[in-house]
C-alpha cells in the first residue's frame, strides 16, 4: 500500500469516526483534552498498522477497539494516577457546588451517567459502548475481544447493578423523565 492510499484511508477514518471516538474516550476518561490525545494516539496506531488490518471486522469496530485499549492504558499510567491524587486532594480542600451543578445533577441523563460511573469497569464499558457509542452486541464483543454471550451477561449485570444502586427518589425521578 503506497503512502497516498494510507493517507487517504487515515483521512477518511478521521472524518467519519473522529468525533465518535472522542466521545467514547471522553466517556472513559472524563477529560476532553486527554480524550483528544487518546484519539490522536488511536489514529497514529491505525496509520502505523494499516497494512496489518485484515478487514475481519469493520474499520469502526477496529478503531473502537483501539480506543478502549488506549483508555485502559491511560488508567494504568502514572499520569492518570498522579492526576487522580491531585484531584482527590483538591476535592477534599474545596467542596462547593454551583447552582448549575445542582441543576445538572437533577437531569435524568446525568443520573444514568453517574450510575454507570459507579459500576465496575467490565460493566461500565459495555453499557457505554452499547448505549452511548450505539454498538451492537456483536461489535462490542469484537471491540472487547470476548464472546457475544459475555457481552450480554455484562449488559444484564450492569443494568441490574445500576438499578440496585438507585435510590427510591432517583427511580421516581427517572420515571418522570
Amino acid at each position: 500500500m503506497d503512502k497516498q492510499e494510507r493517507d487517504r484511508l487515515l483521512t477518511a477514518a478521521m472524518n467519519e469516526y473522529g468525533h465518535y471516538l472522542i466521545r467514547l474516550a471522553y466517556a472513559f476518561v472524563k477529560d476532553q483534552t486527554k480524550a483528544e490525545d487518546i484519539v490522536q494516539e488511536v489514529f497514529i496506531r491505525y496509520y502505523i498498522h494499516l497494512e496489518d488490518f485484515e478487514g475481519r471486522s469493520s474499520v469502526k469496530t477496529y478503531l473502537y477497539s483501539i480506543t478502549v485499549n488506549e483508555c485502559h492504558n491511560y488508567f494504568k499510567s502514572w499520569t492518570y494516577r498522579k492526576t487522580e491524587l491531585t484531584n482527590l486532594a483538591g476535592a477534599l480542600l474545596v467542596n462547593k457546588q454551583t447552582p448549575e451543578d445542582t441543576l445538572l445533577k437533577n437531569e435524568s441523563i446525568h443520573y444514568v451517567a453517574q450510575l454507570i460511573e459507579k459500576l465496575p469497569l467490565k460493566n461500565k464499558e459495555v453499557l457505554w459502548l452499547h448505549y452511548y457509542a450505539e454498538l451492537s452486541v456483536k461489535e462490542i464483543a469484537e471491540v472487547l475481544k470476548c464472546s457475544a454471550n459475555t457481552v450480554k451477561t455484562r449488559l444484564a449485570r450492569g443494568r441490574e447493578k445500576a438499578r440496585l444502586t438507585m435510590s427510591e427518589e432517583e427511580i421516581e425521578h427517572a420515571r418522570e423523565h
